[in-house]
């Protein structure tokens, strides 16, 4: 692991940043100037003062995408601020382009401030036609999030929310075929509830799974301890532990289906992924270290077993998500982003495994799949269109 960060480390040196602005308009004459600026460009102007949305047609904004942070969240690294932030917020700009050819600009805040950010982003928000949210900490990625979705007619997404879940929803959708399991009969125990396993949970629900624990730093999510947390931990609450008991992590794991881990690493032992139902199901995808090793889990009798990895099977990747929803998204000028929108790139993701294809070792598609960004674009595209958010 040491040799790939040295690798990266001078990689990034060489690169200088890891995008570029390139121009699609060719300025080599007078002509050629008059037309992709002053005089010419003027006539755009007025016809885009006359009706805002013809921007779509006469500018990249149908076609470009904000990623924005306040480097309060980043990976596993924490809050190192804005500019440590940068070189992922590249990343994910490469990764927008490379993957569904959107342009992504990467905008790092130099404020913590969720006022602040919120009235940036929308004063930032006429010159896109979508804006990711990145590497906010939670819980105040959720609030600013749901401020720009309410006040913005762009569709708004947190990839460390929702991204997360989408693809952990797919994975259970594959998952639960190989072990013939349906989503109203299982029991699923879910570690972390900050932005991403908050998502996870709403996502669960939705999908009709009817036994959920959740667990926080402070144990199991309660409805009697939700009021002290705050409005996330009460919506958890409400969507978890229907017989609102009060027992530990290793006590939940007794017949549990499936284990879902957004938390720390090393929490899970092999004699709690022991005591599991039959053909157990483990997702355990804290970053960089997972609550359980692959190997200890698969050694305790998981048949299936999830990371965030990529040298183990099943990894379960954000990339197999955005590109597509957003691409999806500006296919009909989506207002917004859905939970049925969500689900139905969950469900996209998951079809591209066949039925013949499916085992324990593959139930995820790699991010490279030649088919994973066209699948759930048109998924989510067609979602929208049936809940009317689209323009087109």
């Amino acid at each position: 692991m040491t040799d790939i960060y040295q690798q990266a480390l001078a990689a990034h040196k060489l690169w200088r940043g890891k995008i570029a602005v390139s121009s699609k308009a060719s300025v080599s004459s007078k002509e050629d100037l008059s037309l992709a600026y002053t005089p010419g460009v003027a006539e755009p102007c007025r016809k885009i003062a006359e009706e805002k949305d013809l921007a779509y047609k006469y500018t990249w904004k149908g076609n470009a995408v904000a990623v924005v942070t306040d480097g309060t969240a980043v990976l596993g690294l924490g809050d190192i601020g804005p500019e440590a932030s940068l070189p992922v917020m590249e990343g994910k700009a490469v990764l927008f382009k490379e993957f569904a050819g959107i342009d992504a600009v990467p905008i790092c805040l130099d404020t913590k401030d969720p006022k602040e950010i919120i009235q940036i982003v929308k004063a930032l928000a006429p010159g896109f036609g979508g804006i990711n949210l990145e590497d906010i900490s939670a819980p105040r990625c959720v609030d600013i999030e749901r401020a720009l979705i309410a006040d913005l007619d762009i569709p708004v997404f947190h990839d460390d929310q929702h991204g997360t879940a989408i693809v952990v929803i797919a994975a259970l959708i594959n998952a639960l075929k190989v072990v013939k399991k349906k989503p109203e009969e299982i029991k699923i125990v879910v570690s972390g509830t900050g932005a991403a396993g908050s998502s996870i949970i709403k996502m669960l629900a939705n999908f009709g799974v009817k036994k959920i624990y959740a667990f926080d730093i402070n144990g199991i999510v309660t409805k009697k301890k939700a009021k002290e947390s705050g409005l996330l931990a009460i919506e958890i609450a409400e969507l978890t532990d229907p017989e609102q008991l009060e027992f530990s992590l290793e006590e939940a794991f007794v017949g549990a289906d499936v284990f879902i881990g957004v938390s720390a690493a090393g929490i899970v032992s092999e004699k709690m992924v022991a005591s599991m139902a039959s053909k157990a199901i483990v997702f355990a995808m804290a970053n960089p270290e997972p609550e359980i090793q692959y190997d200890l889990a698969k050694k305790a009798g998981a048949l299936i077993v999830g990371t965030g990895r990529s040298d183990y099977p099943n990894q379960i990747n954000n990339v197999l998500a955005f590109p597509g929803i957003f691409k999806g998204a500006f296919l009909i000028r989506a207002r917004q982003i859905t939970e049925n929108m969500k689900l139905a790139a969950a469900k996209g993701i998951a079809s591209i495994i066949s039925e013949e294809e499916l085992s324990s070792d593959y139930i995820i598609p790699s991010v490279f799949h030649p088919d994973v960004v066209e699948v759930v674009s048109k998924a989510v595209a067609q979602a929208a269109v049936v809940e009317g958010v689209n323009r087109i």
